[in-house]
């Protein structure tokens, strides 16, 4: 069961991070950037990062720290802000998001940049590389360390995502642990209306991998969820609202890739602080 000081310091988190998130975005001007993905995140990544996850900041190489790809990259302000959250990257440095130089790219790239261990962005491709790693690690003997791998929703549609869970399944890769963030939205409409994958949770076990499915803005859910000590390959469907936080924001797919107004960035910012 997760500690009262768990949930209320992933609670606390998750709110910094769409703060940030709003930041980076109206800090680009016309340019924008991927709002409404980023901000269902929030609290996946506040608990996994903050409770659950395994890294050494002092020691970014440590061979038994845990390894985390962001399949669905265009989220990477919100990797970027929980890197920051937690010590591994300066705070200072989210004002340099996607700026000419920038180690923080629109999507996370092998730049040198702490904490980003994987290249990522273009959909499909994250689980694939995590089974590789996965087998790698077992091949070391390393049964101390696991892949974590954010998936999206509308990513699922991509058959690769499906050769790589058959795969983790066959090789019996219980060092993978995949949470999807479920917020319903991909780029062009619902994702039941472009391609209806429900229900995903029976798919998955089909596939062989255990499964929970869960609210993925109840930080206690996903606490006990990232806790749980899985022996086949794990997956979490975290039901999300796209923009979730704020309400101009939330389920709607025009905030996939947008950007703010100096009125909406106001609005947005007051509604976070009183949430």
């Amino acid at each position: 069961m997760a500690e009262t000081w768990e949930i209320e310091l992933c609670k606390k988190v998750s709110k910094e991070i769409r703060k940030d998130i709003i930041n980076m975005t109206y800090s680009l001007g016309n340019v924008g950037a991927h709002l409404g993905g980023s901000m269902s995140m929030a609290e996946m990544l506040a608990t996994l990062y903050c409770c659950r996850l395994k890294f050494d900041k002092s020691n970014p190489d440590w061979e038994d720290r845990d390894r985390v790809i962001l399949s669905k990259g265009h989220a990477a302000m919100a990797l970027y802000s929980i890197l920051a959250q937690v010590g591994i990257i300066p705070k200072e440095l989210l004002v340099e998001f996607k700026q000419n130089g920038s180690k923080l790219s629109g999507h996370p790239s092998l730049s040198g940049l702490p904490g980003i261990e994987y290249a990522s962005g273009s959909l499909g491709q994250g689980l694939s590389l995590a089974v590789g790693a996965a087998i790698a690690l077992k091949k070391k003997n390393n049964d101390k360390s696991r892949m974590f791998v954010f998936l999206g929703d509308g990513e699922c549609d991509e058959g690769s995502i499906w050769e790589a869970a058959a795969s983790a399944s066959h090789f019996q890769l219980d060092n993978i642990v995949v949470i999807v963030d479920a917020n319903a939205i991909q780029y062009d409409g619902y994702t039941s209306q472009i391609l209806n994958m429900n229900p995903a949770k029976q798919k998955w076990i089909d596939f062989g991998w255990e499964c929970v499915e869960l609210d993925g803005h109840n930080v206690e859910a996903l606490l006990d969820a990232l806790a749980y000590k899985n022996r086949k390959p794990y997956v979490i469907i975290a039901n999300t609202i796209k923009g979730k936080g704020v309400s101009f924001m939330e389920d709607n797919w025009q905030f996939h890739n947008s950007r703010l107004s100096e009125s909406q960035y106001n609005l947005a910012l007051q509604e976070l602080e009183a949430e």
